[in-house]
């Protein structure tokens, strides 16, 4: 981005062009209105969305009833979370020694071995290489909040 683009104009038509969406949610995610407005937009263009949960479980999202979010965007973001509470993704958990480089590493090798460069348009051969499918300790979090270890 450049100075003087509009924010919501770019983070808006990069959710329109992308194919698949990744939401990092963390015990804060849902006070930022930013936040909720890009998932709620990538679940309205019913794009693929790939939630990465840490340190903080599914259950507990929802979101402010802090008069911050204006009441036409409430229900938006309430439906867009409960779509992603029912979506399988990662779960971290920082008491476990799980860093962000860490989280980055994990995420990214899931993703690529889920989603082949050529279904995503091609990312190269650095992505077929770096990727050999290796999680670790990243765990799986399903709509009943139980972790499980990714095959």
């Amino acid at each position: 981005m450049k100075p003087g683009d509009k924010l919501f104009d770019k983070i808006d038509n990069a959710i329109m062009r992308c194919k698949i969406g990744v939401a990092v949610f963390s015990p804060r995610y849902c006070d930022s209105y930013f936040c909720l407005h890009e998932l709620a937009l990538m679940v309205e263009s019913h794009r693929k969305v790939i939630p990465i949960f840490c340190d903080v479980k599914p259950s507990e999202l929802c979101v402010p009833n802090n008069g911050n979010v204006p009441n036409e965007d409430i229900q938006r973001f309430k439906t867009a979370l409960e779509e992603a509470k029912y979506t399988v993704g990662l779960a971290f958990d920082s008491n476990q020694g799980v860093t962000v480089p860490h989280l980055y590493l994990k995420s990214t090798k899931m993703f690529c071995r889920k989603f082949p460069p050529s279904e995503l348009g091609g990312c190269g051969d650095k992505c077929s290489r770096n990727c050999d499918g290796e999680l670790g300790r990243g765990g799986g979090y399903g709509a009943d909040d139980h972790a499980k270890e990714n095959p």
